[in-house]
This record gives structure tokens, C-alpha cells and sequence, in this order.
């Protein structure tokens, strides 16, 4: 499909933070693609195979980790872009970065750093994901982060849209390179976004009814599954149970995806340009109001039957007393921390809370919990739910 003329046109780009030496460029690749790349080489990205997307520390091989809901996320939102015609590659480059700033063990251990960091301004992972890849990951020779463009800065930071009240993290990056906080981001941020509702929405029901949390009964008091599910199984009324439940999930999916897409182009129609995506002062990309009290009404029976079931509730906070006792364990003593952080380690606070706290959200579950047990000799059992 052709280029929309309201998509981000990587040849219009305002640019990096940091000059980049002329020739420098390896390869015929956009800056857009330039930046999908850093993402995908970068340390923090590839952390994600061992950080809980629904299950902490799951046991079974086919649960799904931060690492392979990115990866769906992506699809999900090339398919939009593409149809839309908007930029894929930073479509692709947003969707692949939305989860890096996500600590161990998910929302137990944000809820943790949240809670130890009162003193020092906070933590949020998606500002954290923004100072991760433009501070902390650092494997250029001439400056701090990955220096990517100011588009992919931008849909990183605008997660949801204007950020009125940016906490510290995302305060300081603003400061530094103006990223217009207050305005709607671009068209591809939007459509990243929703991607991601639409992809763990989706596939969280998936890990859920292979865990056992969740039952078809339950799924089938929703109205507009039912209907789906219906259909799954005039179509394909011989197949085997685990074969229709897989297609019920991609009917969804493809449900949804229609719907932004009808939804989008509808609310994109008249645009000249991507500045006047920005300069609408509203959410263009996204369902149909419709669909949108649907997937609300989905979301809701997420929290109520699978995120908050007291099984997940119980391992939770076992995630998160290790999170809170590490956190402990590195402001009493330094000593604990890794030479290489050690080295680094501001003497006052807030820098020397936030510098622990940067060292903490890194770690995937795994290494967690072998830094609990190191330090304190062992960590809470049965910190795996699945």
C-alpha cells in the first residue's frame, strides 16, 4: 500500500539527541529501520525472554514472557501499519520497545520499586523504558543510550498519549531533547498501542486456559466471545477442543483488527500531514466505540478471573517481597551490589536510590531471585505459578 500522507516519513525525521559522524550509516537502511535495529541488539531487549508477561517464573516452555508478547505486539501492528500505510519500521521499532522498561516479575515488581522509591521520585516502567534505551543502555564510543530518532522517543514516551505530569525519569530525557509531551504522538505510536491491547488481551486468554486459571464457561458469559465461539464451532464443529480454542483466539484477534482499521482510517480521513496527526488533540487510532466497551468489558473479566485469582495474587507478592529485599539489601549495604554498579553508585539520594533502581528493573525473574538467595540464603518458595 502506498504511503498515507499523515505517516512519518523517516527522510522528514527531526533527528537524533546526539550528531551522528557523516558516513557513519552501515547499511541502505531508513532511520526508522536504523531504530527497530539498536532495539533489537540491545541488551535490555533481549532481558525480556526471562521477565513475566502473566506468569512469574513460568515452568512450562509454551508460556508467553515479555519477550514473545513483544514480538506479537509487532505483528499485530505491522498488519495495521501496513494497512493503514503508515511507516512500519517505526511502527515495528515502538512495538518491540513498549515492554523494555518493565522490571522482574511484572506489575508485583513495579508495584515494589514504586513503593521504595516514594523518596525518590517514583518509578514508572514506561518512563524507565525511555531511560533505559536513551541512557542506560550505552554501547556507543561518543554518547550516553542508543541516540534513536526523535519519533521513536516520542511514541515511547506518550504511551497512552500527552503526559501531563511526567515523573522524574521522563522529565529529565524531556529536558534534554523536547519530546512535546502535551500533544497526541503519531499515528504509528497510536496503532503500536493498540496493538498491544489487542495482543494480550488476546493471547493472555490464550496462557490462561492452558494454566487452568481460566475455563471456556467463564469466557462464554461475555456476550460478543460467545458469538465467536458460536461460529468456531459451526465452521469447525469435528475439530478437537484445543484446536478450537486456538481459532476462537485468532478470530478474536482478526476481529479486532478489522475494527481499528475501519475505526482508524475513518478518524485519519482528511489529515494532510503527521503534524496535523499530532495537532488533532485526540486519539485517532484506536477501536470503534463499539468495540472499545467490549474489550473494556474483557479487560475487566481479565483482572476479575485470571490477573487477580488468588493463586496469581499469592505468587505476586512473593515477587514482590523479593524485589522489596533486594532493593533493602543494596541501600544497607553497597557492598552487595556488583563491582560494576558498585563503581558508579552516587553517595545521596535521590541518584543513589535511582542508580539501585535502575540496577533492579534490569534483572530478568531469574536473576532475581538468585541475587535474593546470594544475598539473604534463600528466596520465597514457590515463586513460579504455572
Amino acid at each position: 500500500m502506498d504511503r498515507a500522507p499523515y505517516a512519518s516519513d523517516p527522510a522528514r525525521s527531526r533527528g537524533r539527541e546526539f550528531a551522528t559522524e557523516q558516513g557513519s550509516v552501515r547499511g541502505p537502511r531508513s532511520e526508522f529501520q536504523r531504530d527497530r535495529d539498536r532495539i533489537i541488539h540491545s541488551i535490555a531487549f533481549r532481558r525480556l525472554r526471562s521477565k513475566t508477561q502473566v506468569f512469574v517464573s513460568p515452568d512450562g516452555d509454551h508460556y508467553r514472557t515479555r519477550l514473545t508478547h513483544s514480538l506479537e505486539v509487532s505483528q499485530v501492528a505491522r498488519v495495521l501499519a501496513r494497512t493503514l500505510g503508515l511507516d512500519e519500521d517505526l511502527t515495528e521499532a515502538l512495538s518491540l520497545a513498549h515492554d523494555i522498561g518493565h522490571p522482574p516479575f511484572g506489575h508485583a515488581g513495579e508495584a515494589a520499586l514504586s513503593d521504595a522509591m516514594v523518596h525518590a521520585g517514583g518509578y514508572d516502567h514506561n518512563a524507565h523504558g525511555l531511560r533505559t534505551l536513551a541512557r542506560i543502555e550505552s554501547p556507543y564510543p561518543g554518547h550516553d543510550g542508543l541516540n534513536l530518532t526523535w519519533e521513536t522517543l516520542e511514541g515511547m514516551a506518550k504511551h497512552n498519549g500527552p503526559v501531563a505530569r511526567p515523573n522524574w525519569a521522563l522529565a529529565e530525557i524531556d529536558a534534554a531533547y523536547p519530546l512535546r509531551l502535551d500533544q497526541w504522538p503519531s499515528l504509528e505510536a497510536q496503532i503500536a498501542n493498540v496493538a498491544d491491547d489487542i495482543a494480550y488481551d488476546n493471547h493472555d486468554i490464550d496462557d490462561g486456559l492452558r494454566a487452568g486459571y481460566l475455563d471456556l464457561d467463564q469466557l462464554l458469559t461475555l456476550d460478543f466471545v460467545a458469538d465467536q465461539w458460536r461460529e468456531v464451532e459451526r465452521r469447525f464443529p469435528a475439530a478437537p477442543r484445543d484446536r478450537q480454542l486456538r481459532e476462537l483466539i485468532r478470530s478474536q484477534i482478526g476481529m479486532m483488527v478489522n475494527d481499528v482499521i475501519a475505526h482508524t482510517s475513518e478518524q485519519a480521513r482528511g489529515l494532510t500531514s503527521a503534524e496535523d496527526v499530532r495537532k488533532a488533540g485526540r486519539q485517532l487510532a484506536g477501536f470503534s466505540p463499539t468495540m472499545a466497551v467490549q474489550e473494556r468489558e474483557l479487560k475487566a473479566f481479565m483482572y476479575t478471573n485470571l490477573y487477580y485469582h488468588p493463586e496469581q495474587r499469592e505468587t505476586a507478592e512473593k515477587a514482590r517481597e523479593v524485589v522489596a529485599r533486594l532493593f533493602i539489601a543494596y541501600r544497607e549495604d553497597e557492598n552487595t551490589l556488583p563491582p560494576e554498579w558498585r563503581a558508579h553508585l552516587p553517595a545521596e539520594d535521590p541518584q543513589r536510590s535511582r542508580h539501585i533502581c535502575d540496577f533492579i528493573a534490569g534483572m530478568t525473574d531469574r536473576f532475581a531471585i538468585e541475587q535474593c538467595r546470594r544475598i539473604y540464603g534463600a528466596a520465597p518458595e514457590g515463586l513460579s505459578n504455572v
